[in-house]
């Protein structure tokens, strides 16, 4: 009978099982990949993830050639398609003084309907140029209203007697808005949501107007849409691809980047879904 001899096998670092040290490497390799990842969408879409989280793009003083032929084309496009709509804009203090006698029109072709013009926010500040801007703005004879930012960790009731301290509603000016952005830190979404409801409350209740609730719409349909569905609202998206607002939005602000005789910087352009009747009903206790 034949003798077996048997052969040594050998195993191949192909089937080896890797050391704790190479699957280290492993795992660094793929925290590498993914935080390259993460800087390359935060490079190409940091502007949208930024509003997303509540924060606005960088309103900056000035675009490059290019970029302002871009902005243009996009602002005359989206204003020549509506007609028919009403046309505003929204300003605060950061937009400093603004020459009202002789503001101009959008792409020196749409005129100014209506304009939002920032009064509080949170539960004590006021905006430094609220009274000349309101002022301002019924002399010359462009259909106003008054916008809180509410800010999500105060308390929400010192925040509405805070805006109503400051702005008297009179006939003719367009209901009271609530600007809501960012997400709270200290309290729960619930908390948040109990929090804005009293806010409207208290203002519903003062002027006897119910308010606008403004926000991006990412942070409109996650966390407002449902439980406000009650309330009209003034949505933002700056989509460059985004030609109308949607059917259920009151107003749509589609830009921050335009440019306004008159005034310093880059202004927000808004188009209200409707034609002047329409915006005139609103103004309506």
């Amino acid at each position: 009978m034949a003798k077996t001899i048997k052969r040594k096998t050998y195993s191949t670092s192909k089937n080896k099982p890797k050391t704790n040290r190479e699957w280290k490497v492993v795992g660094y390799l793929f925290l590498f990949f993914v935080l390259l990842g993460i800087g390359i969408f935060a490079y190409e879409y940091g502007d949208g993830v930024l509003y997303y989280l509540g924060f606005k793009t960088k309103n900056y003083d000035s675009l490059s050639k290019e970029d302002r032929e871009i902005v243009d084309i996009h602002i005359y496009e989206v204003l020549d398609s509506h007609k028919d709509f009403m046309v505003g804009f929204d300003v605060s203090e950061y937009q400093k003084k603004i020459d009202w006698e002789n503001l101009g029109k959008i792409e020196d072709t749409f005129s100014l309907d209506f304009v939002f013009i920032r009064a509080t926010a949170g539960k004590d500040k006021k905006d430094k140029r609220f009274k000349e801007n309101w002022k301002n703005a019924k002399k010359k004879g462009i259909i106003r209203g008054a916008y809180h930012y509410y800010r999500p960790n105060e308390n929400s009731i010192q925040q509405a007697n805070n805006f109503i301290a400051t702005v008297k509603i009179e006939q003719g000016d367009l209901p009271p808005v609530l600007d809501i952005e960012k997400l709270p830190r200290t309290q729960s979404l619930d908390s948040l949501k109990i929090g804005l409801r009293r806010w409207l409350d208290r203002v519903e209740q003062h002027y006897k107007m119910k308010p606008i609730i403004y926000s991006g719409e990412s942070y409109y349909t996650d966390f407002l849409k449902k439980e406000f569905s009650d309330y009209p609202f003034w949505i933002a998206n700056y989509n460059f691809w985004k030609k109308h607002p949607d059917k259920h939005w009151l107003i749509w602000q589609f830009t921050e980047k335009a440019q306004i005789e008159g005034i310093n910087g880059l202004v927000d352009v808004n188009l209200f879904n409707g034609d002047f009747v329409r915006l005139v009903e609103t103004t309506k206790k």
